[in-house]
C-alpha cells in the first residue's frame, strides 16, 4: 500500500468495518508503527491523539479487533480495516461507536465462522483443533468429513433430534474446513448452486 502519512502530520484515519456484517464499527487513527503492529499481530492497533501513544483495541477489555483485511483508499490517505470484533467495540459497551446493533444473521454467521477457520490456519496446532486439522492435510480432513457424515446419517435414522442437530453442526464445520483446505469458500458452493439452478 502507498499511504501518505505526511498529509496529516504522520497519521491517517482508519474506518473499521465488521468483516462479516459490513457494519461500520469505529473510526480511529494509525501512524506507520500502528499499521506495522496491526499487520504483525493481526490485532488492530491505533495511535491515540490525546495520549500520544500506540494502543491496541481490546488490550484492557479483551474485545480485540482481529484483522481480516486492510487497504488504502484511492488517494492513499485513509484506511479501511475489515475485522472480526471479539465483543462490543465502543467503550460504552455498545456494538459500535454510533450505538448501533451489529447483529449477525444466520447466513452471516457462516461467513464469520469461515473467517475464524481461516484465521486458525496459522495458529498453534497444540492449542487449536482447527489448526491441527489443517496440519494433518486434506486426506485426514476428508476422512473426518466422512466420519461426521456417517454419524449424521445414523442420528437421522435412529437417533434423537437434538443429537441429529449436533452431528449436522459437526459436519458443516468440518466441511467448511475442507473447503478452505482446498482453497475454496462457501461462496464458491453458492456460485455452483446458482449456476445449475433452473427457474
Amino acid at each position: 500500500m502507498n499511504i501518505d502519512f505526511n498529509k496529516n502530520g504522520g497519521l491517517v484515519p482508519v474506518i473499521v468495518q465488521d468483516a462479516t456484517t459490513s457494519k461500520v464499527l469505529m473510526l480511529a487513527y494509525m501512524n506507520e508503527d500502528a499499521l506495522r503492529l496491526t499487520k504483525e499481530t493481526k490485532k488492530l492497533t491505533f495511535f491515540s491523539r490525546s495520549r500520544k501513544e500506540l494502543w491496541t483495541k481490546g488490550e484492557t477489555s479483551g474485545n480485540y479487533l482481529r484483522l481480516v483485511d486492510i487497504k488504502a483508499d484511492c488517494d492513499g490517505d485513509t484506511l479501511l480495516a475489515k475485522a472480526i470484533p471479539d465483543g462490543p467495540v465502543c467503550h460504552t459497551g455498545d456494538d459500535t461507536c454510533w450505538a448501533e446493533v451489529n447483529q449477525k444473521d444466520n447466513l452471516e454467521f457462516i461467513t464469520y465462522l469461515e473467517t475464524v477457520i481461516e484465521s486458525r490456519r496459522e495458529a498453534d496446532p497444540g492449542t487449536s483443533y482447527t489448526a491441527r486439522l489443517f496440519d494433518k492435510g486434506v486426506t485426514k480432513i476428508s476422512q473426518k468429513v466422512g466420519e461426521e457424515s456417517v454419524e449424521l446419517i445414523l442420528e437421522a435414522v435412529n437417533g434423537r433430534n437434538d443429537l441429529f442437530l449436533e452431528e449436522a453442526a459437526d459436519l458443516v464445520y468440518h466441511f467448511l474446513v475442507l473447503l478452505h483446505a482446498k482453497g475454496f469458500a462457501f461462496r464458491d458452493i453458492i456460485a455452483a448452486l446458482k449456476a445449475r439452478h433452473k427457474i
